[in-house]
């Protein structure tokens, strides 16, 4: 079965919903072959829904971009109230801010597998918004092959 898909980003949790049913149904059927074929711009979100796939089984057609950044969070926070529950709004934004982290590198972990890609080098580059061309990423381990 190949997925072909071309994305400028989106949900990053929508992705990993989607990509779980990947991850299921290859550990479920493992005589199927479950391809991830990207096209023209496989950004944010398709980055991670891209991991879910086996590293022997992502492709990337010529001239395709690859874009991996950090999730991103835009809230405001106001304190106002009584002292103790001003400390568990802000403890509750934090333990936020930690879990998202958390699941961002596991994203990262499963996208860097196999590859010579190391963390400390996507979690140095990420934040400034990662493009990758088709070939580099093939390069670098992150796909099997351009098309």
């Amino acid at each position: 079965m190949v997925v072909e898909l071309s994305t400028l980003g989106g949900d990053p949790e929508v992705a990993r919903m989607m990509g779980e049913d990947i991850r299921f149904h290859s550990e479920l059927s493992a005589e199927r072959r479950f391809v991830f074929l990207g096209k023209a711009a496989i950004y944010s979100a398709g980055a991670t829904f891209m991991s879910f796939f086996a590293r022997g089984n992502r492709y990337l057609t010529r001239g395709t971009r690859l874009m991996i950044h950090e999730r991103k969070l835009c809230k405001t926070l106001e304190i106002n109230g009584p002292l103790t529950t001003c400390i568990a709004s802000v403890k509750a934004t934090l333990h936020e801010i930690e879990h998202s982290i958390a699941i961002q590198n596991e994203g990262f972990e499963n996208l860097i597998a196999g590859s010579s890609v190391t963390m400390d080098e996507v979690l140095r580059r990420a934040p400034e918004n990662w493009y990758l061309e088709a070939q580099e990423a093939k390069t670098l381990g992150l796909i099997e092959g351009v098309i």
